[in-house]
């Protein structure tokens, strides 16, 4: 099954939005805190692409960050994405 992961810094606006957002999906996620760790940092870099925090994984799929969310929400894609996802992520 695969599990769904958020990179975020705590202090970062957008990785707020996103959690409240995969939190009202009652959703489990493994959130990675890249506020201080370089190499979590570089893996999320690796893994996505991109530089800018959040970004969401569903297993090895990309979903983006919260802009990316947000409009599969509001197109009514985030759902079925979300149910794919193991419930038992720490």
């Amino acid at each position: 099954m695969r599990r769904l992961e958020i990179y975020f810094k705590s202090w970062c606006p957008y990785c707020n939005r996103a959690l409240n957002l995969l939190d009202s999906k009652g959703v489990a996620y493994d959130a990675i805190d890249v506020t201080h760790d370089m190499g979590r940092e570089l893996e999320m870099r690796r893994r996505s692409g991109r530089t800018s925090v959040p970004q969401i994984f569903a297993g090895d799929r990309h979903l983006g960050g919260f802009d990316d969310i947000a409009q599969l929400d509001r197109h009514g894609e985030l759902d079925p994405i979300l149910s794919q996802v193991t419930r038992d992520a720490a």
